[in-house]
């Protein structure tokens, strides 16, 4: 299944990741305002990548700053590089006050994936701590609901757009992008009701809803941009 082709290689955004958090672990001393933070929940099929990079070099173009894409892939590989993850946790500080308390109140039918997503919850929440990151899928906007320099959103779409943008991007025919998109939906469905006892369907948890069938990558990244840094 030819699904990794949806996100690009994570080795140059790896490298990124970790100057980013020397450069930070370097800093004295810590900002005292809160940089912003923007989660991008999606429904698959939906182009959140594309937007989220465009929106990554636009808020560096107009804030002067570094800014750090965080997706699902980059987000794994971190959490299952135990080294990689000591060493990014040690330069953000690691300073999740609320993380036990917070992921105490969700689903306790966690098994044995549970020690594995409280970890990457560590990542998300770090990171979103130290701001100056997008982060995208991962329940990112949930887990982060309780910061205050986090903005969020989701994007959805119909069926059609979803089916012909799959398409496109791994050669599939219509009828194996519509099952595809059938089969992953349902799996990150699981996955937010399963860890985090959550409904991703409720808008309560977003700043803005963008239908990507009305909005290109580059009028929502634009939104984003603009909603975030008039706050």
């Amino acid at each position: 299944m030819p699904e990794s082709r949806l996100i690009p290689s994570i080795d140059n955004r790896l490298g990124a990741l970790l100057e980013v958090s020397r450069r930070q672990g370097s800093l004295k001393p810590k900002e005292t305002v809160a940089k912003p933070t923007i989660t991008i929940s999606r429904e698959f099929g939906c182009e959140a990548y594309p937007m989220a990079e465009l929106l990554r070099q636009q808020m560096e173009a107009r804030t002067k700053d570094s800014w750090t894409l965080m997706d699902k892939a980059l987000l794994d590989e971190v959490a299952q590089n135990h080294n990689l993850s000591e060493e990014i946790l040690h330069k953000l500080g690691d300073k999740n006050r609320f993380i036990d308390e917070f992921l105490s109140t969700f689903s306790s039918r966690w098994k044995s994936e549970k020690d594995y997503y409280r970890l990457l919850c560590r990542h998300i929440i770090a990171l979103a701590e130290e701001g100056n990151v997008i982060l995208v899928g991962r329940g990112a906007p949930i887990v982060t609901t309780k910061l205050k320099n986090c903005f969020h959103f989701r994007i959805y779409a119909s069926e059609g757009f979803k089916v012909s943008s799959i398409s496109k991007r791994l050669g599939l025919e219509s009828g194996e992008a519509l099952t595809l998109i059938e089969r992953r939906q349902k799996e990150r469905d699981r996955f937010i009701r399963d860890f985090l006892d959550r409904d991703p369907y409720d808008l309560s948890f977003y700043n803005i809803v963008f239908n990507n069938d009305r909005n290109t990558s580059s009028k929502t990244a634009r939104t984003i941009m603009d909603y975030v840094l008039a706050q």
